[in-house]
This record gives C-alpha cells, structure tokens and sequence, in this order.
C-alpha cells in the first residue's frame, strides 16, 4: 500500500492550488471578524437567505497592503473595514501546511461597498417609513424649558467631557441636571448597548409615573434624552444606521438630540432624532440657547403682564374716580330733591297753620277745652272762649 506522509499530502494540495488558482480573483463576501494588528486578519462569510452561513473562509492582509488599501478605503467611504459590511476584495488562493487554506487579500473596492451600505440604508429607511415611526420623535415637543436630561455616551468619553463642561459652565449661569447611561458608542456591540440604555430610561420614566399616580407631586423623571458620541474613531458610524436602533429611538418617548460628532455623512438615527446636532458640544449650547430663548420670552411675558396690570390698574383708578364723581353728583342731586321736598313740606305745613288760618278771618271756639264744632252740642247759659288771631275772648250762649 502506498502511503503519504501528511506533509507530502499538503504539498501535493499546494501544488494543486497554485496550479488550479495560478490568478487573483474578486469575491464578494462580508465581514464576519476583523483583527488589525498591523497585519489584518479577517474571517469572510456568505449566508444564505436563511442567515446560515453558505461559505467561511480565513484571509489575510499583510500590513503593507492593508495600510495602503484601508487609507484609500477611509477616504472613499468615510469608514473603516468593519464586521457586518459586505465587501469586494481582490485575493489570491493560498494554502500552508500549518494553518491551511486561507486567502490574502491585495485590493479592495470601496464602491461595491458603498453601494451594499447605501442599499442597507435604504432598505432600513423604508422599512422606517413602512411602520409609519419615521416622524414620531420628530414630532415631540421639547419642554419650555429643559432642566433634567439623560445622556446615552461613553463613560469618560471626550465628548461626554465637552458636553458636560459646555453646559453646566454656560455663560448664563443656568442649570442643568444630567445623568449618565454609559452605552459603547462604536462598533458591533454598539447598537444594543445604546439600546440597553435607552430601555434603563424607560424604565426610570416609568418609575417617575408610578410615583406621580401615588402621591400628591409631579417628578419628572427627564425631560429630553442625549445621544452623544465622544471618543473612538469618527468614521464609525454603522451601529446608527441600523434598523433596532433607530426603530427604538423613532419610538421613543421622550425627545431625543444626536450629537455623534462627525461632519460628513448623516446617520438614520439623525435623521429621526427630534433634533441633530453635529457635535456633542453642539448639543450642549443648543440646550443652554433653547433655555436662554425660553427665558427671553418669559421675561417678555412678565414685562407684557406688568404693563398689562399697570393699565388694568390706571384703568380701574379711572373707573373708581368717575364712580367717585358720579357718586358725589348724584348724592348731592339726592340730598337737593329732598330739601326742596321738605322746603315745599314746611310751606304747606306754615300756609295750613292755625295762625295763618286765624289769620284769615277764621276763629276757634271751645267749651271746657274741648272744640266746639256744633251749636247744638253747646247748652244755653254756658260759658264759651273764642280764639281770634289777635287774641281770645269770652262769652256765654243764650
């Protein structure tokens, strides 16, 4: 029987290889994982439409082609080779009796790339649009003014640092109260961490409604939410264009400001954010000018009511005056009818008087005090008095 040694077998696999692959070739595959340790050492997958993997291969770039051809890759796309991404490279085929069949990787097509992303987006957009979340953050109103604010960054971030000094030292002396939800803000594991975070507000807003529903007082949990991207490389912007994350930021209840610092592409999570920012620093003074503007209208609204009150105030003077005024007419016209009613009284009463009567001719007789009004009531021989105007006299009946 003949036999091989396995080291004899590898060469005769060698040199099968070389022959049957003498080219290099362009496949289409994605980024399953990606090592940069100056040589760059990747696994290429395909799935099938079931997301099983149809195919798996090792490959390598040796640093002095990937330093070329991730530098062109950057400036082309804007992005870093990345797990997840679909890519087009250029390999040979090469096999070695330790580690096997493997590729090596001499080019790479930035376009393919960047039309595989631009189908990625366009696809999460419409499937966006589809369930109808497109506009839902946009169309939350910010409070009048915003004093509590979640912030979703990486804990000792740069960023996070800016932002934080930027608001709290703002030159208006206003203030702020911020609570950090620590989140990776790049690379595979960044999407669900931010997600993460988002749920542990939630959970906080919640709390803050369960709170209010049992007592006599209304804590509000926060009134915005922040997504800021400090630190890491800023070409690394994948995890904000995917579905999960911008379906739950669309969704969110509270509104929600990007600032993942970057100045040449727009992500989705911008696009629905309630509010997109270039910078975290840029979010920071939009808040301290939002504040400073609510403040402004305030204080022209205190002004409008002064004078408001001011006017009510001289308007009432004026009104109270001329009740004063009238008042003071018609208690004077009051009083002037009644002492012509008493004048006219008192004349009636002097022109009916006794003297007055007597005056006229007429007399009174009485008998024993008593006025007599009959002739017949009076018995002859009795003595009667007759009082005149001038005086009274005496008689007797006969």
């Amino acid at each position: 029987m003949n036999s091989l040694s396995l080291s004899e077998l590898c060469a005769l696999l060698d040199e099968h290889i070389q022959q049957g692959f003498p080219d290099t070739y362009w496949v289409r595959a994605e980024i399953a994982q990606l090592s940069d340790r100056g040589h760059c050492y990747l696994e290429l997958v395909e799935k099938s439409d079931r997301g099983l993997f149809a195919a798996k291969m090792r490959a390598t770039c040796w640093s002095n082609t990937w330093q070329l051809i991730s530098a062109y890759f950057l400036q082309q796309t804007g992005k870093t080779p990345a797990p997840g991404m679909q890519v087009l490279v250029e390999v040979s085929v090469d096999f070695h009796p330790v580690y096997g069949l493997s590729l090596n990787i001499r080019d790479i097509d930035p376009a393919f790339t960047l039309g595989d992303l631009a189908r990625q987006r366009q696809l999460t957009l419409q499937q966006l649009e589809k369930d109808g979340v497109m506009d839902m953050n946009k169309s939350l109103s910010l409070p009048t003014i915003i004093r509590h604010i979640a912030v979703i960054s990486a804990e000792g971030a740069a960023g996070y640092g800016d932002f934080c000094h930027q608001l709290h030292g703002n030159p208006y002396h206003l203030r702020f109260a911020t609570e950090l939800f620590p989140a990776v803000m790049q690379g595979e594991q960044a999407a669900q961490s931010i997600i993460d975070a988002l749920d542990a507000v939630y959970q906080q807003i919640t709390d803050a409604e369960n709170r209010n529903a049992s007592a006599d007082h209304n804590d509000t949990a926060f009134d915005c939410v922040v997504i800021i991207r400090g630190g890491g490389a800023t070409t690394d912007l994948t995890c904000f264009d995917t579905y999960e994350l911008a379906s739950h930021c669309a969704q969110f209840p509270l509104p929600i400001l990007s600032g993942i610092g970057h100045t040449r592409d727009v992500s989705i999570v911008d696009m629905i954010a309630n509010q997109s920012l270039k910078t975290p620093t840029a979010v920071a003074e939009y808040l301290i000018g939002h504040n400073a503007q609510q403040l402004v209208r305030i204080d022209e609204l205190r002004q409008r009511l002064a004078n408001v009150a001011t006017q009510m105030v001289a308007l009432r003077r004026q009104q109270v005056a001329q009740l004063r005024l009238t008042l003071h007419y018609t208690i004077s016209n009051t009083l002037q009818a009644e002492r012509n009613k008493l004048h006219m009284l008192n004349q009636a009463i002097r022109l009916h008087s006794p003297e007055q009567i007597f005056k006229k001719g007429y007399s009174l007789t009485m008998h024993n005090g008593q006025i007599i009004t009959r002739a017949d009531d009076i018995p002859a021989g009795s003595t009667i008095t007759t009082i005149l105007a001038d005086g009274r006299l005496t008689s007797v009946t006969q």
